[in-house]
């Protein structure tokens, strides 16, 4: 006989007796209960301000406790990805083109002046967003939750943790696990299992570091440095390791007093570089493109003639961002927002009259990279503009005191106005392109970046164009920035080689070995392998690898060209 399969909707198993006071009766106890949210704590059996119900079939209540269990969790992890959202002076900035991602302080050769850059033209904006309006919770959730984000920050407070550790994967596992036992009486661990419990941390994590330098034989890897300024002022320098296996920190060191000494610098990094061994570095990638390390660059790279000088490919298209942003049309427009969300997020009723017209969403966009925030915001204004244009249109409008304010008819105006929506559009189709590109580079995927770095720039490129519709007057000005920090800064004959021995592009139609591929691939060969038996005998193997001959041919080969991450196909 078929099993029936218990409902999950909490009313197919109650019943409405009093629709006035909301008084439900459980179908299997007629015990009357407050509604129907607390009939589901009835029969999970979950105590709190409603007995237990006892006569619930085991696999309806296990159903119950579950679901309710899922809603606290999700309520609570809302909850602690609010709490803890500043932004903190002293955050390092980022450095790679890997998993290792920060938020990043950007020192560049000819700053453009603060007050007209991109990021602090949205800078109030972002600001709100965060503040108020990143996460909307229902009122009973938050009240829910309520005791539960005190305890977590006073935990912070009392013990002098960093608020960005709420942020982290492990805090997140550690709250789930703990959620996840429910009422089976777990117990928080003494000072004395937690002393055994970190011992065992960090044998698993010489473990893993072990592990991760063994590799560095067999795959290489890249040193990266990561600079930013503490709340003192003093300026700081960090040296991590990445490589497929994994990425682990090195050292620090406090550059202050030798902030500008390239010998200085060029020390420390053939401390660094001794430590992990000249033969298993790859690339050292850095994270600003000031003068200071432009030289640090130019001299490593004589000194140790096996070894590349990349600069972060996120700090690159940063910084592409940034002149886009700078070109007159675009700035304007910037501008333009600003003054529009600023109005909006004034006030909270005019936001609530706001939200009615664009069916409760935020105007500011929500990211997890801060610098994005603004170009999803423009994305989503222009997504919304029939329904801001409605709501500037309605009698609910032009009726309040805002519509007599002159900051209120100046944003009426501009919403009014076609050429603010065909400009906004100009900027969204230049930029969000670059903006994707940023996110996937910081973590979108698992991908190494090397290998795709040079074929995701084409396609930026690419659908700016076809954004623009093919249009060269429009998507030149754009295309021309784009090369400039590519050609200049970005591009590493790393990039050349990685997107020639990528089999899921290399075998396609569209793979384009053009001299640019050609004598960054020919550079690669020449400074990483210096015997020359060596380069004769990588050269034939090259021929196999394009006409797909020998192992590269065989089924296995062909059916992983796409599956796996480039490196393991040969």
């Amino acid at each position: 006989m078929a099993t029936v399969e218990v409902s999950n909707n909490v009313r197919d198993h109650g019943t409405l007796v009093d629709e006035v006071k909301n008084r439900v009766e459980c179908k299997y106890c007629s015990k009357e209960v407050a509604g129907f949210s607390r009939l589901k704590y009835h029969l999970g059996c979950v105590r709190g301000d409603v007995r237990p119900c006892e006569n619930v079939p085991e696999d309806l209540k296990i159903l119950m406790r579950n679901s309710l269990l899922e809603r606290k969790k999700n309520v609570l992890n809302r909850e602690v990805r609010q709490l803890f959202h500043s932004d903190l002076p002293w955050k390092s900035s980022s450095s790679s083109n890997s998993s290792v991602s920060k938020k990043r302080n950007h020192s560049v050769t000819n700053p453009v002046p603060e007050e007209c850059t991109v990021r602090s033209i949205l800078e109030s904006s972002q600001e709100v967003l965060v503040s108020e309006n990143a996460y909307k919770i229902v009122k009973d959730e938050e009240d829910l939750s309520r005791p539960v984000k005190r305890n977590i920050a006073r935990f912070f407070i009392e013990n002098g943790i960093d608020s960005s550790a709420a942020s982290s994967r492990t805090f997140k596992e550690m709250v789930d696990a703990i959620i996840k036992q429910g009422s089976t009486g777990f117990k928080i661990s003494s000072c004395d299992e937690l002393s055994g419990l970190f011992q065992d941390e960090v044998k698993d994590i010489h473990h893993y570091v072990k592990e991760v330098r063994q590799s560095w034989r067999s795959t290489g890897c890249s040193i990266l440095l990561d600079g930013w300024t503490d709340e003192k002022g003093c300026s700081l320098i960090s040296f991590l390791v990445d490589c497929p296996k994994g990425s682990i920190f090195l050292k620090s060191a406090d550059i202050t007093g030798s902030l500008g000494n390239v010998n200085a610098m060029i020390s420390l990094l053939d401390e660094v570089i001794e430590d992990v061994g000249v033969a298993n570095v790859v690339q050292v990638i850095t994270y600003t493109t000031s003068d200071f390390m432009v030289e640090v660059g130019k001299q490593l790279v004589t000194k140790y003639k096996t070894i590349f000088w990349s600069v972060c490919a996120s700090h690159c298209i940063t910084l592409m961002l940034e002149k886009i942003g700078m070109m007159k049309s675009m700035r304007r427009v910037l501008s333009q927002v600003k003054n529009f969300t600023d109005f909006i997020y004034s006030d909270d009723a005019l936001l609530r009259l706001v939200r009615e017209h664009t069916h409760q969403r935020d105007l500011i966009a929500s990211s997890r990279m801060k610098l994005a925030i603004p170009f999803f915001t423009l994305e989503t204004i222009v997504s919304e503009n029939e329904n801001l244009m409605n709501f500037f249109n309605s009698s609910a409008w032009r009726t309040s005191n805002w519509a007599r304010t002159t900051k209120g008819r100046e944003v009426a105006n501009l919403v009014e106005n076609p050429t603010f929506w065909t400009e906004l559009s100009v900027v969204v189709k230049a930029t969000i392109p670059l903006v994707r590109s940023l996110l996937l580079i910081n973590g979108g995927d698992d991908k190494p970046q090397i290998p795709y770095i040079y074929e995701t720039m084409d396609q930026v490129k690419e659908t700016i164009k076809e954004e623009f519709e093919n249009k060269k007057s429009k998507y030149t000005p754009v295309w021309r920035v784009i090369d400039e920090i590519w050609d200049n800064i970005l591009h590493s004959p790393l990039h050349s080689a990685g997107y020639f021995f990528n089999p899921s592009l290399f075998y396609t139609s569209d793979f384009s070995a053009d001299s640019e591929v050609a004598s960054g691939l020919l550079c690669c060969m020449v400074r990483m392998i210096e015997d020359r038996k060596n380069q004769d005998l990588i050269s034939l193997q090259l021929d196999k690898y394009r006409l797909a001959k020998g192992t590269f041919g065989e089924k296995i080969a062909v059916d992983h060209r796409t599956m796996l991450p480039p490196g393991f196909l040969a």
